[in-house]
């Protein structure tokens, strides 16, 4: 069933290719900014757990994929059967706890077989495979996540939270300096103790942080919504009248 399936998505992506003059037009590079845009809307509805919306966004993710890959065979780079191929020999090999005589006691095990694996495999670093373009945050995780696998980790989060402390007092010494390379510096730092303490503490930092910005939003339009009633606009109150309903907005389900 799903190779038929599959199929006539080709054929169909095979038709548009030749035919329409937007996709004849399209590469690489024009479809990378598209496909962040999708992978972006996949994560909304997973967000959401809208599982309507998570089988409409996979379609076009696949959509990308199979784009990827017609592109690539066009300029005898490789075909999306070798894409799979790929895949499936890669997932092979890096779990010799199921198809050869690996022992692993739990998921850290995994990890850190994975990562051996990967070494093997002519990696350089640890690290190789961050992608540049990652977002700060994720890309800070991953990082803490993959040192973890070679031993480089704290203790304990009492450990963690005292970096979180150390760190917020040299941000505070660099504010007084005034220079503000190394106030970034610091920042960076503090943003950087405060991911490796959600880590500790088993919360998503990127989870948390945009479950702060919705209900950061929720509340705010509340107090616009509240001021239009007064028949006033948010400029014309005062920091203490808005504060009021803000206090309010906490209160609403």
């Amino acid at each position: 069933m799903y190779a038929q399936s599959i199929n006539r998505l080709i054929t169909i992506l095979n038709e548009l290719r030749e035919r329409c003059p937007w996709d004849k037009k399209q590469t690489i590079h024009s479809l990378r900014p598209q496909t962040i845009e999708e992978l972006y809307e996949l994560t909304d509805s997973i967000e959401q757990e809208n599982w309507t919306g998570i089988k409409e966004e996979l379609g076009d993710m696949l959509l990308h994929l199979l784009f990827y890959s017609k592109i690539a065979n066009e300029q005898n780079h490789f075909s999306f059967g070798d894409v799979i191929e790929n895949v499936c020999n890669k997932l092979i090999q890096r779990h010799p706890h199921i198809y050869d005589s690996v022992s692993v006691d739990n998921e850290d095990d995994v990890k850190r077989n994975w990562e051996k694996i990967k070494l093997k495999e002519g990696k350089t670093s640890v690290l190789s495979g961050i992608p540049n373009a990652m977002p700060a945050m994720i890309k800070a995780l991953r990082i803490q996540e993959k040192s973890k696998q070679v031993g480089f980790e704290w203790e304990n989060i009492d450990d963690v939270k005292a970096k979180v402390d150390e760190e917020i007092l040299e941000l505070d010494q660099a504010v007084k300096s005034g220079v503000h390379d190394a106030i970034e510096d610091e920042m960076g730092d503090v943003f950087f103790a405060l991911i490796n303490y959600s880590r500790f503490a088993n919360i998503d930092p990127e989870q948390a942080l945009e479950r702060t910005n919705r209900k950061f939003m929720k509340r705010f339009k509340y107090i616009e919504a509240q001021a239009l009633i007064q028949n006033k606009t948010l400029d014309e109150m005062t920091l203490a009248e808005m504060d009021d309903l803000w206090n309010l907005a906490k209160t609403q389900a």
